[in-house]
């Protein structure tokens, strides 16, 4: 697929991955709509990324909600005609022992990882199928879909149920010409993940990648771009992860 004059949505698209994959995209020629819950962070990006000829625009989010997600599709849709690509992004994560997790956050990590990705799906996909010739989506998962994590239990349950949602959306709808495909990162260098932020921590996290670093967004951008434009590819988790899953 072009991406020139395709119509992308990617959600939690104020900063990280997210932001990083709005600008790659809107250097491939697409019109991008950021999506986030961050009504300032998002209003900043827009700002940043209009520069010359782009079609960028900011609109807000709660992927949790499915009256909210449907309101993103309906609004870009209005904006822009169409929806061609979805990157449903956005998540969230909790860290600690099992056995002291509340349901309360328990159930907000499986509403914005999980749940945000079945709306963003199923809106999408209605319009795609409106629309007749096919279209795309991603799912953000993560290296941690696939291994265990201590003190990651609900972060681990989401990222496998992402896994296996989009093999069965690419199953549900290649008939329709419609492509779903995941990206599970490594850990990725961000405000949350550096070094000033995890002292010690994070030279464990850096000798867990044989790559020896972590990942940078553009990186998973670029992957994100991949998985659009090739045509043969639908089911798959492509790891970006630095060797994480290889050993």
């Amino acid at each position: 697929m072009e991406l020139a004059g395709k119509v992308a949505i990617v959600t939690g698209g104020a900063s990280g991955i997210g932001l990083a994959t709005a600008k790659a995209f809107l250097k491939k020629g697409a019109k991008v709509v950021i999506a986030d819950f961050n009504d300032e962070g998002g209003k900043q990006a827009e700002q940043q990324l209009k520069q010359g000829d782009v079609e960028v625009v900011f609109v807000h989010v709660d992927v949790a909600s499915e009256t909210s997600v449907e309101q993103l599709v309906a609004t870009t849709v209005e904006h822009y005609g169409r929806v061609d690509i979805m990157i449903n992004n956005a998540g969230v994560g909790v860290l600690g022992v099992t056995h002291e997790l509340t349901y309360e956050d328990y159930h907000k990590v499986i509403s914005v990882n999980q749940d945000g990705v079945f709306f963003g799906a199923k809106h999408a996909i209605k319009n795609m199928l409106k629309n007749g010739d096919g279209g795309v989506i991603i799912n953000t998962s993560s290296i941690l879909g696939s291994v265990g994590e201590g003190g990651a239990f609900a972060y681990n349950a989401t990222k496998g149920a992402v896994n296996l949602m989009t093999k069965s959306l690419a199953l549900q709808y290649a008939e329709h010409k419609i492509r779903v495909n995941a990206v599970a990162p490594g850990y990725v260098e961000s405000g949350m993940v550096s070094k000033e932020a995890l002292g010690d921590f994070y030279d464990a996290l850096v000798d867990r990648h044989p790559v020896g670093r972590l990942g940078q967004p553009e990186e998973i951008a670029h992957a994100m771009v991949f998985l659009v434009e090739n045509e043969f590819v639908t089911g798959t988790t492509l790891m970006v992860d630095g060797g994480y899953t290889a050993q």
